[in-house]
């Protein structure tokens, strides 16, 4: 008879009853591989001190008893066979570099019209003024096509003159470096502060509000008007300034602008569908009234780096300008930095700036690119 209704009445096990019997057993075969092994080891210790007793010519013992690779050894195996394809890999290397045919490049002019042998180039000279935070890539062009920098105590002129690290680069007469940790700060500028390095007359320049964070030579990223205030963002990488300063990565800026009186919907309309100015026609990207009840605060979207855009913009339509504030630049806000204040960049704030709008990228001449440097 089948036992199946009787189940009912049979008292289970407890569940922790359950785990007992399983870390037990769990235990004992632990245990039990334990001394497996140690028995293992052992007979290897016995063979090896019978090897080193046998009486010369006998036959060693370990040779009897057959003797299984393990996974270690098999590692061995595979990094001394990636080692050897290396080595073959190099010499091939270096019999090509052996029968290389020499390269030849045209020679490069100095400030006297001599030529310059070149030495084994790196970046053009522009580039590693970038790197030594000297000032941007595109400002670095007129500061070398100026004179003021010099090669192995040689003036050149020409910007991509190709330099190494092993060069000594001097730039008014002092020697350059090629700085190894990168900064970036956001600064939420306040008026009357210019975003220059330095200034003849004397004016406060952003720099002495960030003298503070770092020892590297950092500088703005674009411009600011003097009495524009909001997002600026200052660094010593030359490479990220001059992506960030090229139109044809689109960078987005957005403004909010304190007319003197409240805009119209007709001239609303306008800013949205192209105003002509005297260099071109510009329209905005996006517009909307900052506030609802006062029409005069407006919110401005726009990529364009023309100089003093946002402002040419109203006083084209006959507004004045009382306030204007930079609210975002690329992915970057002013939150929770206050005017005057400063923050270094998050890791993952920098690697946003670093990829922002690479797939979006156009290839644009940089002659033709060259005046769209500067922002309002």
């Amino acid at each position: 008879m089948s036992q199946a209704h009787f189940q009912q009445f049979v008292a289970k096990k407890k569940n922790s009853l359950i785990k007992e019997e399983f870390k037990q057993a769990k235990k004992k075969a632990k245990k039990d591989r334990a001394i497996a092994i140690d028995k293992r080891f052992e007979e290897k210790r016995r063979l090896k001190a019978a090897a080193r007793n046998a009486v010369p010519g006998a036959p060693s013992p370990i040779k009897s008893v057959p003797k299984a690779k393990s996974s270690l050894h098999k590692k061995d195996d595979k990094i001394a066979a990636i080692e050897n394809n290396f080595n073959q890999v190099e010499k091939i290397v270096g019999i090509k570099k052996e029968y290389a045919p020499p390269v030849t490049k045209a020679p490069v002019k100095t400030a006297l019209g001599k030529p310059v042998v070149i030495s084994n180039a790196l970046m053009p000279l522009n580039k590693f003024l970038a790197h030594c935070g000297v000032c941007s890539r595109r400002d670095a062009v007129t500061i070398i096509k100026e004179g003021k920098v010099k090669v192995n105590d040689t003036v050149i002129i020409e910007p991509a003159f190709k330099v190494s690290e092993r060069d000594e680069v001097k730039f008014n007469g002092k020697k350059l470096f090629v700085s190894k940790n990168l900064v970036y700060i956001l600064l939420n500028k306040p008026k009357d502060y210019i975003t220059t390095t330095d200034d003849p007359q004397g004016r406060r320049t952003v720099l002495q509000l960030t003298k503070m964070a770092t020892t590297e030579r950092i500088y703005p990223v674009g411009r600011l008007d003097r009495n524009t205030s909001g997002v600026l963002l200052l660094t010593n990488d030359g490479e990220l300034t001059q992506k960030l300063s090229h139109p044809s990565y689109n960078i987005t800026k957005v403004y909010e602008a304190r007319l003197d009186k409240n805009l119209t919907k007709a001239d609303f309309d306008k800013i949205l569908n192209g105003v002509k100015l005297e260099d071109g026609e510009i329209k905005a990207d996006s517009l909307a009234y900052a506030d609802a009840k006062d029409k005069s605060i407006i919110g401005i979207e726009i990529h364009s780096g023309r100089n003093r855009i946002v402002r040419r913009i109203f006083e084209h339509l006959g507004y004045d300008v009382k306030g204007l504030d930079r609210v975002m630049y690329a992915t970057l806000t002013k939150k929770n930095v206050e005017r005057g204040k400063w923050r270094f960049l998050s890791e993952k704030e920098v690697r946003l700036l670093k990829y922002l709008n690479a797939s979006h990228k156009k290839m644009i001449p940089e002659k033709k690119a060259s005046n769209n440097i500067a922002d309002d």
